[in-house]
């Protein structure tokens, strides 16, 4: 009877070690990953890290040693991601995602923005020549808090303050953006890709479906928008495909005199040709 009850136990064991459910089971992290993300304006800033604990221990020149790069949390080190270009602590850095690296210190802390992803996860040590910013933050003492967290405060159209609060610390670095000239670029892209849209309906109406009028149509809502060569040069193609030849040139010479200012102007030649033939017409 042991030996039947031993050889169920092994087999109820080694179903349970075969089962899917047990290598997918899941426990408390000792430092749980977390995601914190924040638009300014229209730049989108988001923080990857994991959330080490107090635990009753002495943090700050113990845990997280003085005057040592630290990774800015557990495990990996902690990512930061700009959508956008933006202005860190003061100095200017591309849009991308960088590990942040902190070199805390009883007389000021610095913080790091490091090109390098695999600091503390891979062999990869921190390079501080990899840095592509280096500032100083601001500490301030705030009631205590458990497990270490980033947020982000004081957020306006066009700044926020990231701040890094862990047991009775806040480390605080500014974060502006330029909001406004984000969104002046968005509105000539979108004013651009409608003005180009429109020259491309034209052309297409005017080539495959032979339907002229229509065509002209769209190339003059896409001249109205924004006048460049490539919609003026559309406009004047399809007039003189209907026998307006004056206005045809009219069309072709703003084309040119267009193109003269843009090194994408592929339709030179054609316009160069078509202003000499249609100029007795």
């Amino acid at each position: 009877m042991k030996n039947l009850a031993l050889g169920c136990l092994l087999s109820a064991l080694v179903a349970l070690v075969a089962t899917p459910a047990a290598a997918q089971l899941e426990l408390p992290a000792a430092s749980p990953s977390a995601k914190v993300m924040q638009r300014v304006g229209v730049t989108d800033i988001s923080i990857d890290y994991s959330s080490p604990g107090v635990k009753g221990r002495k943090i700050w020149g113990d845990v997280v040693p003085f005057d040592k790069p630290w990774r800015t949390g557990a495990n990996a080190a902690t990512k930061i991601t700009f959508s956008r270009d933006v202005t860190f602590g003061g100095k200017a850095v591309p849009a991308g995602t960088y590990s942040i690296v902190t070199l805390p210190s009883q007389k000021g802390w610095k913080v790091m923005l490091n090109k390098e992803l695999g600091l503390w996860a891979t062999p990869a040590p921190y390079v501080a020549s990899n840095d592509v910013a280096t500032v100083a933050a601001t500490t301030t003492e705030i009631p205590s808090r458990e497990r270490l967290a980033f947020i982000f405060s004081n957020t306006t159209d066009d700044a926020t303050s990231l701040d890094l609060e862990w047991e009775k610390l806040r480390v605080s670095v500014p974060i502006q953006v330029d909001s406004a000239a984000h969104a002046k670029a968005g509105i000539q892209a979108a004013v651009d890709g409608s003005s180009r849209m429109l020259a491309n309906a034209a052309r297409y109406m005017a080539d495959t479906q032979k339907d002229l009028p229509g065509a002209l149509k769209q190339a003059d809502a896409s001249v109205a928008i924004q006048s460049n060569w490539f919609n003026q040069w559309i406009r004047a193609d399809i007039l003189a495909r209907m026998g307006n030849y004056a206005e045809a040139r009219k069309a072709a010479q703003a084309s040119w005199d267009l193109g003269q200012k843009d090194k994408s102007f592929f339709f030179r030649d054609q316009v160069s040709k078509a202003l000499a033939d249609w100029k007795n017409k």
